[in-house]
């Protein structure tokens, strides 16, 4: 993450000086009642439109075909006011459906993927506009980023074969990370000087805002159905498992001769063909539906992995998390933008790791130095280890599962904004740096409507070294809709009876969700907790939103891959 100390974070906007702080909150409840009433009466017309369109293709003709409904000027004017209303940037939703090019019948469904369109066409706009600024590292990460969200923009344009409720949880996924790509695209230019990075903020402005929309209206469309049950609306018939979870996983994680069951060994030592991580993954079959597996013999390999967006459903099995290691040393503080520096990172779709070692040796004084990156969708990562400093573990988007894994670190250490669930792992703050604090979470959620956030699950935290001087603290709010649970877990005495921390001034922002629920141990009293209204103490219901089951839906992928999970509380 980009802050490399608590004293200065060049690359994140403040929220504001705490003397304006009163002010700034009477305004946005202004606000916030303003839109209430905007909403609430733009839902009873988004609700009229649904009930049309849902009777409108259920009745046919009189000659036995359905009738398309007449997009005429005053129904698409108030469709499209209906569902942009539901969004942050109503303006920019009304004003770029209301130009676009609608054929055929109106109704939500063709207004939401309207708005997708919309947005990569935006994207795609924006991108050629920053390839005309010259060459940085930044910009080589910003196009990587905006590629990364055309792609799953893409993809929840062509998503038609699923059942109404997982088309849903995924559309959300996709579209949160495209929402996430763009963000870090922005922050990747924090310490350039603000002019310029005020003009590409400017740049995807309309990228961002456009995305932002295309994820309200699904929620908003999403929320009317599912309350007045009318779920046939996008409906389809198919309800079949990811493919790439197949049913021999489990054999594979238990195997005791991994040598047989692997598609590649490698070995360090010269007694296989692969030396290194990198040629086994050269040799993996692009968009596989296929379990593709890849065994690591021991050893430590220094180099810096990357599985690429195209290598789909790999299984990378060590001999252990303390004897297969992959090691790397890249660093801000040496010129490395935070989302290269990672020595292992992941972006294709259904990933598994178990038994293996990420570590990140460049040290406290490097700063931002990540050992394990993931935006692999629905990917698991089971007896891990992850060892670094700050920024040790970036889980960056979209759905990720951590069991039995040992993270160590010291600044925001685990971070990123996926929706991941971290579950029965030893979780090690470590000394940092002299005159810094420890802060286990740094959770970035940049949107109300996206589906992300970390959470802690019957994890263990204890110190790792001598930490009897250092302050620790569960979080700090990073983004403005921060989303982190700490739930039944063990705290040790090293976190602050104050549990959470400030990102600036002596507050968080009205907006973020922290909670706490049944932790135990010294660390665990709730009496002298900050005084924040996104800090909340919840009871069981709300927890159950951020188990595997209701947070991640992981029930059906996880227990195919053969890894132990606890689906509820």
């Amino acid at each position: 993450m980009a802050a490399a100390t608590f004293g200065s974070v060049p690359s994140i906007k403040a929220y504001g000086k705490v003397n304006e702080a009163d002010q700034e909150r009477l305004e946005a409840r202004q606000r916030t009642r303003k839109r209430i009433v905007i909403i609430s009466l733009s839902t009873v017309i988004l609700v009229a439109v649904i009930v049309a369109a849902v009777l409108g293709t259920g009745h046919g003709s009189s000659d036995g075909k359905s009738k398309s409904a007449d997009p005429g000027p005053n129904s698409l004017s108030t469709s499209i006011k209906a569902v942009c209303q539901l969004t942050q940037y109503p303006d920019s939703c009304h004003e770029s459906l209301s130009h676009a090019d609608i054929t055929g019948k109106v109704d939500p469904q063709s207004l939401f993927q309207l708005s997708m369109q919309v947005a990569m066409d935006a994207i795609l706009k924006a991108s050629k506009v920053l390839q005309k600024l010259g060459a940085s590292p930044a910009l080589a990460d910003c196009q990587e980023l905006l590629d990364l969200a055309v792609d799953q923009i893409n993809g929840s344009l062509s998503t038609p074969h699923i059942t109404l409720p997982e088309a849903v949880e995924d559309l959300k996924t996709w579209l949160s990370a495209a929402g996430t790509y763009l963000d870090t695209c922005v922050d990747g230019f924090g310490n350039t000087t603000e002019q310029y990075q005020v003009h590409v903020a400017e740049t995807l402005k309309n990228s961002t805002e456009f995305t932002s929309n295309s994820l309200a209206i699904l929620s908003g469309i999403f929320n009317v159905l599912d309350s007045f049950k009318m779920r046939r609306l996008m409906s389809h018939p198919s309800d079949e498992l990811p493919y790439w979870m197949s049913s021999k996983d489990r054999k594979l994680l238990q195997s005791s001769d991994r040598r047989k069951t692997a598609n590649i060994v490698v070995a360090k030592d010269g007694s296989s063909r692969y030396k290194t991580i990198k040629a086994a993954l050269e040799a993996v079959p692009d968009k596989s539906k296929d379990r593709f597996i890849i065994y690591v013999k021991k050893g430590i390999y220094n180099e810096n992995v990357r599985v690429e967006k195209s290598k789909w459903n790999v299984m990378m099995v060590g001999d252990g998390k303390d004897a297969t290691r992959v090691s790397g040393s890249e660093n801000f503080v040496d010129g490395t933008p935070t989302f290269q520096t990672a020595t292992f990172a992941v972006f294709g779709r259904g990933f598994i790791a178990s038994d293996m070692g990420f570590f990140n040796t460049a040290g406290a004084s490097k700063h931002q130095a990540v050992a394990l990156m993931t935006d692999s969708d629905q990917s698991i990562y089971y007896r891990c280890r992850v060892d670094a400093y700050q920024d040790s573990l970036y889980v960056h988007s979209l759905r990720q599962f951590f069991r039995e894994c040992d993270i160590y670190g010291t600044v925001d250490f685990i971070f990123g904004n996926a929706a991941a669930v971290l579950q029965n792992c030893n979780i090690r703050p470590r000394v940092p740096m002299k005159g810094q604090q420890d802060t286990i979470t740094a959770q970035g959620k940049v949107d109300p409507n996206q589906n992300t956030g970390i959470s802690i699950h019957n994890c263990s935290i204890t110190p790792f070294g001598n930490m009897t001087s250092v302050r620790t603290y569960l979080g700090r709010p990073w983004k403005a809709y921060s989303t982190t649970i700490f739930m039944k877990s063990m705290l040790d005495k090293i976190i602050d009876p104050t549990g959470w921390m400030p990102w600036t001034g002596t507050s968080a922002p009205d907006t973020i969700f922290y909670a706490e629920f049944q932790n135990y141990g010294p660390g665990s009293s709730t009496k002298d907790r900050v005084k924040w209204k996104g800090l909340r103490f919840i009871k069981d219901k709300q927890a159950q939103k951020f188990t595997v089951k209701s947070f991640i839906h992981g029930d059906k992928w996880i227990s195919k891959a053969g890894v132990k999970f606890t689906s509820g509380l």
